[in-house]
C-alpha cells in the first residue's frame, strides 16, 4: 500500500514550530517512502480560521518548501459527510443521544467497557489502557456541529491516510480514534507520536520562551532551510554525527524508527549557529546582494564607496554573519564614524589607566609606517607589546574597541587594513580624547 500522510492544521493566524515540525516529519516520511503528503485544513472554527489565517499557514509552508500533493481539503466543507457518519454510528448502536442537561441532545460515541484498548506506536512502542479507564465522548455537539474526533477520523478514512504522524499531546485522542475506526469498519492507520518541544526547564516551548511561530523566525532573519534543518533534528537523528544536512540528504535517511520518544529541547543558540553555517555556504553573489541591500536601506552604503574595500568587507562578514538581521549592526563601523560602542567592551578595554596614552602612541606609530598592511600593523603592535612587557593582547583589544566599538569581529589586522590608515588613526586619536565620555 502506498504511503499517504497528512498535515492537518487548524489555522489561527500563527503557525507554531511544534505544528510545522509535525508537517516537516510527515513531508520527509512521504518523500522518503515515495508516497503522498496531503494537506487538510481543519477550518471549522470560523471565527479564528479566517482567510488571512489560512493564507498565513500556506505562506509558511511555501517558505519552508513543504509542497503538498493533490488538492487541499477544507474540513468546513465536509460537515454533511461527518453528520451522515454520526447517523450511521447511531444506527449501529456505536453511539447514542445524550441531553447532557441541555435542551437538544448531543451524540456520544460508546467506548468499550471490557478488555484493553491498544495500538503500536511507531515512536513510543506498545501503547494500551484498560477499557474501563476510557470514557464515552461527544462526537456531535448539541448545536449539530461535529466534534474534532469524528471529523478527524472520517476525513482520514476518506483520504486513505496510512500513517498519522503528530505530536504526543494527541496520544489520548488516539485511543478514542482507533475505536472510531473500528466502529466504522476501517483499518486504523499506523500512528507515530512525536516528542514535545520543551524549553530549558523541560516545560512546553511557548511564546514566553522567545520566538515560537514560524513567521517570527522569518522576520528575525533565519533562513528557511536552516529552520527546516534544525526542526528536523528536534526529536530525530540521522544515526551519525551529521547536523547540517541538505534536504535530499534528510529525505534519503528519514525513517520513523530514528525518532526519539523523549522530549526535544529547543536551543536557540544552536539554531542561530546552524543559520550561520547556511549563510556561510550561501553563494557569495547572493550574500553580497543581501549585504549591500541592507546597508543601503540603512543609509550606510553610497554608490562611491570603494568596490575593492566592499569586497574585502564582504569576505570578512559572510563567515561571521549568523542572521541577516545582524546586518548592518555588526559592521556599521566600516561605513561610518558614528558607530555604537558596546558598554561592556568600553569598560573592560578602554577605561583602564594609561589606555588613552596607548591609543595615541599606536596612532603615531601607524602614521609613521611606510606601508600600512597586515604585516606592518601586526609587527607594530607586537613590538610595542614586547617593549611594554604586556604582550600583544593588551594592544589588540583596546585598538579593536576604539576603532569598531565592538569586542568581537573580523581579525583585527584585516579590519585595520579595510578601514585604512587615515580612518584608523583618526579614530584612535578621537577615542583617546573621549574615553571618559563614551
Amino acid at each position: 500500500m502506498s504511503v499517504r500522510v497528512r498535515f492537518a492544521p487548524s489555522p489561527t493566524g500563527n503557525v507554531h514550530i511544534g505544528n510545522i515540525r509535525a508537517a516537516i516529519f510527515n513531508w520527509l516520511f512521504a518523500r522518503h517512502e515515495g508516497g503522498k503528503f496531503l494537506l487538510r485544513i481543519e477550518d471549522t472554527d470560523r471565527e479564528r480560521s479566517t482567510d488571512e489565517a489560512i493564507n498565513t499557514l500556506l505562506d509558511c509552508m511555501e517558505w519552508l518548501g513543504l509542497d503538498y500533493d493533490e488538492e487541499p481539503i477544507y474540513q468546513s466543507r465536509l460537515t454533511e459527510r461527518h453528520l451522515a457518519v454520526a447517523e450511521e454510528l447511531l444506527a449501529k448502536g456505536a453511539a447514542y443521544h445524550d441531553n447532557k442537561g441541555g435542551d437538544k441532545p448531543c451524540v456520544v460515541f460508546r467506548m468499550p467497557t471490557e478488555g484493553r484498548v491498544e495500538y503500536h506506536d511507531l515512536v513510543k512502542g506498545k501503547m494500551g489502557k484498560k477499557a474501563e479507564d476510557t470514557t464515552d465522548f461527544v462526537i456531535v455537539r448539541s448545536d449539530g456541529t461535529p466534534v474534532f474526533h469524528l471529523a478527524n477520523v472520517v476525513d482520514d478514512i476518506d483520504m486513505g491516510i496510512t500513517h498519522i504522524i503528530r505530536g504526543d499531546d494527541h496520544v489520548e485522542n488516539t485511543f478514542r480514534h482507533i475505536e472510531l475506526f473500528k466502529a466504522l469498519g476501517a483499518t486504523p492507520p499506523q500512528y507515530a507520536h512525536l516528542p514535545m518541544i520543551v524549553n530549558n526547564q523541560g516545560k512546553p516551548y511557548s511564546k514566553r520562551d522567545g520566538a515560537a511561530f514560524v513567521g517570527e523566525f522569518k522576520e528575525q532573519g533565519f533562513l528557511a532551510q536552516a529552520l527546516f534543518n534544525y526542526l528536523t533534528l528536534l526529536g530525530w537523528a540521522p544515526g551519525d554525527d551529521r547536523e547540517v544536512m541538505s534536504r535530499d540528504e534528510m529525505v534519503a535517511v528519514f525513517t520513523l524508527d530514528r525518532c526519539k520518544s523523549s522530549a526535544a529541547r529547543f536551543d536557540m543558540k544552536k539554531l542561530t549557529w546552524m543559520n550561520g553555517e547556511y549563510i556561510r555556504n550561501t553563494p557569495r553573489d547572493e550574500y553580497a546582494a543581501i549585504f549591500s541591500e541592507r546597508l543601503r536601506e540603512a543609509g550606510l552604503l553610497s554608490d562611491d564607496f570603494p568596490q575593492q574595500t566592499l569586497e574585502g568587507i564582504i569576505d570578512q562578514m559572510q563567515v561571521r554573519t549568523r542572521l541577516y538581521n545582524e546586518i548592518p549592526g555588526n559592521c556599521s563601523y566600516f561605513f561610518t564614524d558614528n558607530y555604537q560602542f558596546d558598554e561592556k567592551a568600553v569598560n573592560k578595554r578602554l577605561r583602564g589607566e594609561g589606555v588613552a596614552e596607548l591609543l595615541l602612541e599606536i596612532a603615531k606609530r601607524f602614521e609613521a609606517l611606510p606601508v600600512f598592511d597586515l604585516e606592518s600593523t601586526n609587527a607594530t603592535l607586537v613590538e610595542l607589546g614586547e617593549r611594554r612587557g604586556t604582550g600583544l593582547g593588551a594592544m589588540v583589544h583596546p585598538v579593536r574597541v576604539a576603532v569598531s566599538g565592538m569586542a568581537e569581529g573580523p581579525g583585527l589586522f584585516e579590519l585595520l587594513v579595510l578601514l585604512g590608515r587615515e580612518t584608523v588613526c583618526r579614530r584612535l586619536t578621537r577615542v583617546a580624547g573621549e574615553i571618559g565620555a563614551i
